[in-house]
């Protein structure tokens, strides 16, 4: 699918980006080229002593902002297929900086749709998250935002040979800035700081994340909004699998924090299909044959009144499940 293919990451240094190239060198060893945008010199740099020149040739590294359209057309020339993972996901630090935010998630968004248009990009595929799913906070509200010009760029393409596809999925577990690496390493401090002893949260490990991906880059006809069927965990369950006797202290929900995440809302799923291992939101304008995309994903419509809600989820990891996942996706040595 991907050998002989020029593919350009933007994030590519982040946790997702990392775990993506990994897979793509892995399964696709005669890509092409591989190019990881990103504008962290230093991630940049430690990034390229783990995939050395002499062993990864088709790996290159461009120093940029997505914020920087002009920079961002170059780095486009001659690629095959964007993966969009560059944004800021921080929920407290987008509400104190809100504009910084939106030059990022939603300028950034609209040049990486301007780059594929541009360049003779065949297929993007861009990253969302629940929380884009009834925005609540500005990072959701910006990337609902980005995940509507993605959509939409289908409708701007014109005889162009391109596809645009968003992906949405929960908390990537052991991603920068969890909540397990962060309770791990809290837990020296002798207590855990609980938001809310009822909160709940969507789980997915990066390999999951990366498959997702794959799936949009292989099946999507344009369009298309995935998102992925997965288990829940309570934050009280996730204290106890990372350090069972240790105190926890409440300390209120976050500013922009939602007690349950959603995924899909009542209203998405007028256009939500279940297509097995995912549910796709499909476009409110689209330009296929609605008829011939549904016979050959084997989708079915969801029931009216469907939503998709980490909290009334019908699967949960319970606290050893969550213990052997963060032995297998976040740290091997880990002990509670």
């Amino acid at each position: 699918m991907l050998n002989g293919k020029k593919i350009l990451v933007t994030g590519g240094t982040g946790s997702f980006g990392k775990q993506f190239i990994e897979r793509v060198f892995n399964k696709y060893p005669n890509v092409e080229r591989v190019v990881v945008y990103s504008r962290d010199e230093l991630k940049q740099y430690e990034m390229a002593q783990a995939f050395p020149e002499s062993e990864f040739p088709q790996l290159r590294f461009f120093i940029g902002d997505v914020r920087d359209g002009e920079r961002l057309k170059r780095a486009c020339e001659g690629i095959d297929l964007i993966i969009h993972a560059a944004a800021l996901k921080h929920v407290p630090i987008a509400e104190y900086n809100p504009n910084e935010c939106i030059k990022t998630n939603i300028d950034g968004a609209q040049n990486v749709v301007n780059a594929a248009l541009d360049c003779d990009v065949k297929n993007v595929v861009a990253l969302s998250t629940d929380k884009a799913c009834a925005p609540i906070n500005l990072y959701g509200a910006t990337k609902l935002c980005s995940d509507k010009l993605f959509i939409a760029a289908n409708n701007m393409k014109g005889s162009r040979d391109l596809r645009f596809s968003v992906v949405r999925y929960g908390n990537v577990l052991g991603s920068r800035g969890s909540v397990v690496p962060f309770f791990i390493k809290q837990r020296e401090k002798g207590f855990l700081p609980i938001t809310d002893e009822g909160m709940t949260r969507f789980n997915i490990t990066l390999d999951e994340g990366v498959d997702m991906v794959m799936h949009a880059i292989e099946n999507s006809w344009g369009g298309e909004l995935y998102v992925p069927k997965i288990p829940s965990y309570k934050i009280m369950d996730v204290a106890n699998a990372v350090a069972p006797n240790v105190e926890t202290r409440l300390v209120g929900i976050r500013a922009g924090e939602k007690l349950h995440e959603e995924m899909i809302s009542e209203t998405d799923a007028m256009n939500t299909y279940d297509c097995g291992k995912y549910y796709v939101i499909a476009p409110s304008t689209h330009v296929w044959d609605m008829e011939k995309w549904v016979s050959t994903f084997s989708a079915k419509k969801v029931p009216v009144g469907f939503k998709y809600n980490s909290g009334t989820n019908e699967e949960w990891l319970n606290v050893e499940e969550l213990r052997t996942q963060i032995v297998e996706h976040v740290d091997p040595g880990f002990t509670c």
